[in-house]
C-alpha cells in the first residue's frame, strides 16, 4: 500500500450495481475500521479512468446494456488488469464475471468481447437461475460454506487457466451441469452470490483483506449479528 489508508476501488457503481453489490465494498471498509485501520471507499463511475494503485477492487451485477458499458470502458482504461497483474484483489460479482471473462453472448444472442482476465465463457441457458445457493469453497484460504442469493441467466464454463470458487450443495451456481459455484484466477475471485456475499461470508471478506495487506492473519471480530446472518442464510440454503 502506499499509504496508511486501505483503499477499496468501488468499480463502476452507476452501471454495475443493480442488485446491491457496492455493499461489499461497506464490508470491506467496516472490518478495516473495527481492526482500526484507515480505510476509504474510491467509487470509479463511467466518468473516471480506473485507477491501479488502489489496494482491492470490487464490481457488481447488472443487466446486458450495463455489462456491454462497463466492458468497453474497462478495456479502454485498463487500470483494474494492471492491478490484478500486480497481486491486488478483485472482488467480481455476477455479471462482472461475465466482463472478465474471455465473452459473454447476450440475451439476443450476440457475442461481446470480454477483458480477458477470466478464463471463462458465458451463453445464456434456457432457465434463469433465481434462489438460494449454498457451496463448499475449493480454494486455499476458505473452510466454512458460501452461502448467497443467485439470480442469472447465464452459463459460464471454466477454463483449464482458472478454477471454480467452490462446489455447490444447494442451487445451481455456474449454471453449466459441472456443480461448480464462481471463478478463481490469479488474485481474482468471481461468484455469482449476491447478498451482498461479503455481508453473507466474512471468511471470504477477510481473505480479501489479508491478501490487501499482505498479512497471513487478521484479528478475529466478534460480531453476533453477523454470526445470527449467516445462521439463518445457512438453513435457508439447506431447506
Amino acid at each position: 500500500m502506499s499509504d496508511s489508508t486501505v483503499r477499496i476501488g468501488l468499480v463502476l457503481p452507476d452501471v454495475m450495481g443493480t442488485y446491491g453489490d457496492g455493499g461489499n465494498a461497506l464490508i470491506l471498509r467496516q472490518r478495516l475500521r473495527l481492526r482500526g485501520y484507515d480505510a476509504e471507499i474510491v467509487e470509479i463511475t463511467l466518468s473516471d479512468p480506473v485507477p491501479n494503485s488502489l489496494d482491492v477492487y470490487t464490481l457488481g451485477g447488472a443487466e446486458d446494456y450495463a455489462q456491454r458499458l462497463a466492458t468497453r470502458h474497462l478495456q479502454r482504461y485498463p487500470g483494474l488488469q494492471e492491478a490484478a497483474d500486480r497481486g491486488a484483489p478483485v472482488l467480481a460479482i455476477c455479471a462482472a464475471i461475465q466482463v472478465l471473462g474471455h465473452w459473454y453472448e447476450t440475451s439476443n444472442g450476440e457475442k461481446v468481447d470480454g477483458v480477458a482476465m477470466l478464463d471463462c465463457t458465458t451463453s445464456p441457458q434456457e432457465k434463469r437461475s433465481i434462489g438460494e445457493v449454498l457451496t463448499i469453497p475449493t480454494i486455499d484460504g476458505l473452510t466454512a460454506p458460501l452461502t448467497g442469493f443467485e439470480n442469472h441467466r447465464g452459463g459460464t464454463s471454466v477454463g483449464s487457466s482458472a478454477q471454480g470458487l467452490a462446489r455447490v450443495t444447494h442451487g445451481v451456481g455456474n449454471g453449466v451441469g459441472d456443480g461448480r459455484e464462481g471463478v478463481v484466477q490469479g488474485s481474482v475471485i468471481g461468484t455469482y452470490m449476491h447478498g451482498p456475499a461479503l455481508a453473507r461470508n466474512p471468511e471470504l471478506a477477510d481473505l480479501l483483506l489479508k491478501r490487501a495487506l499482505g498479512v497471513d492473519e487478521l484479528p478475529p471480530l466478534d460480531l453476533p449479528d453477523v454470526d445470527q446472518l449467516r445462521k439463518e442464510r445457512l438453513a435457508a440454503g439447506r431447506r
